[in-house]
């Protein structure tokens, strides 16, 4: 380890270099207008298009996406690109109406050389989301892929270069956390760092940022999201989105329905559908186009998952399918249902980033909303219920950034995204999404009193 840390910390001081330089004012990046910004992104949504199928087989090599969930972002990820690229040329000032003979304006500039550091479950999904929007609002970056996902990264830059980005604005660095991420996160030449990824790295990169100078911080983490089941929900809706919501790509995403709660006038029923769902998903090689489910990302995350499992049966909740692992070969998890579940299991309150559904029982929307918000996490919340006052009463009071009703996971990047408490600082996407990444300069003219 220790050769890997010493000559990633060069191969990032040599990315930041060459992006401070292509930020230098009388660059080639820097003279572009902002309409051409958004030209070359357009053509860099053309080729992601052009190579969707490559895209997506290596995205399934590289992490265990199943192919069809990896086409359905396929298109999202085209899209998203497309409208980061037209909020290039819609970055402006305003007129301040100053006391006295002034005239004051205000001008936003790209706020510098920018880290971005991602996440190994969506890898080109958040490339797109962080390095798109940072070119968008004129910065250079500095990109560091999670470890155990390098590969997509490499093949996204070798798309802008195609594009037509110049040399030195895109630049990946990949490497280990204690080698790449510290020495890109201390930098003292990088000016923003965006990170998505675990609360506890999130919390030593916040840290880090503020050692040498002070780092501009993004940092979208994890969660334990509350979807809440009312007594008038449609089963047959509520029951498969409430399993995608926790079952998709193997349980490993930020957003994950893992804390199910369920009022007691449907919960057996319930708990029936939801059992029998779970016995029906086919998991296998992703790369099968009928697979549901995929491998868990390495064997790490397969014993962590398998941990948790022992967890929630030693604590006393029921497990009512799945549970172990699926062979030899691999990092295959059943997909696992426990009923019965209490809020203060341990499954109830860790992020288990796995295909593990808890169901826990509530009486009242009162009660299950304090419960809820019981959590030092804030990303998602949903609720499923045919009453318009309880949703919107939910909907209001829940802790969380994103919140869902009759329905779950419904976002893009004309939406912004985010949590509370320790599930991030700031937001992602939506009109504002350049904010992060710029800075504002006020400009105050004395005017003559005559002309």
């Amino acid at each position: 380890m220790a050769p890997e840390i010493k000559y990633t910390k060069a191969d990032v001081d040599l990315a930041v270099s060459a992006a401070k330089a292509a930020f230098h004012r009388n660059s080639e990046w820097r003279l572009l207008d902002a309409s051409a910004r958004g030209r070359l992104l357009n053509k860099f949504a053309d080729l992601v298009q052009r190579d969707t199928k490559y895209l997506t087989e290596l995205e399934s090599y590289n992490n265990g996406m199943v192919v069809n969930l990896g086409l359905y972002f396929s298109e999202t990820n085209v899209k998203s690109i497309r409208y980061l690229a037209s909020l290039a040329d819609k970055i402006q000032g305003d007129t301040v109406p100053l006391d006295g003979d002034n005239f004051t304006f205000t001008l936003k500039q790209p706020v510098g050389v920018c880290g971005l550091i991602l996440p190994w479950n969506f890898p080109i999904l958040m490339f797109i989301n962080k390095v798109v929007t940072a070119l968008a609002a004129g910065c250079t970056v500095v990109v560091k892929p999670a470890e155990q996902t390098p590969l997509t990264a490499l093949a996204l830059a070798a798309l802008l270069k195609e594009a037509g980005v110049p040399a030195g604005v895109v630049n990946v660095v990949n490497g280990y956390g204690p080698g790449a991420g510290t020495a890109l996160t201390h930098h003292p030449d990088v000016a923003k760092i965006s990170f998505t990824g675990s609360v506890e790295v999130g919390k030593l990169i916040q840290q880090a940022a503020g050692k040498v100078n002070l780092k501009r911080v993004t940092l979208e983490l994890g969660g334990k999201s509350p979807l809440i089941i009312m007594n008038d929900a449609d089963l047959n809706v509520a029951v498969p989105t409430a399993a995608f919501g926790v079952f998709s790509h193997q349980g490993q995403m930020c957003v994950a329905a893992s804390r199910l709660y369920v009022q007691s006038g449907i919960y057996d029923k319930f708990v029936e559908k939801a059992v029998e769902f779970a016995k029906n998903r086919k998991v296998g090689n992703p790369a099968d186009t009928t697979v549901d489910q995929g491998p868990q990302i390495d064997s790490e995350m397969l014993e962590k998952v398998l941990g948790y499992i022992e967890k929630g049966k030693k604590d006393g909740a029921k497990l009512l399918t799945g549970g172990k692992r699926i062979g030899k070969s691999g990092f295959y998890v059943e997909p696992t249902v426990f009923a019965d579940v209490k809020d203060d299991m341990t499954i109830a309150k860790e992020e288990i980033f796995g295909p593990v559904q808890s169901i826990l029982k509530f009486d009242t929307l009162e009660e299950v909303i304090d419960r809820a918000n019981n959590t030092s996490y804030g990303l998602a919340a949903g609720i499923f219920t045919t009453n318009i006052n309880n949703a919107l009463q939910y909907a209001k009071h829940v802790e969380a950034g994103n919140v869902w009703v009759n329905g779950y996971g419904m976002t893009g990047q004309q939406s912004p995204f985010g949590g509370y408490k320790d599930s991030g600082v700031g937001r992602e996407g939506g009109l504002n999404c350049v904010d992060p990444y710029l800075e504002v300069k006020a400009i105050a003219i004395s005017l003559p009193k005559k002309f």
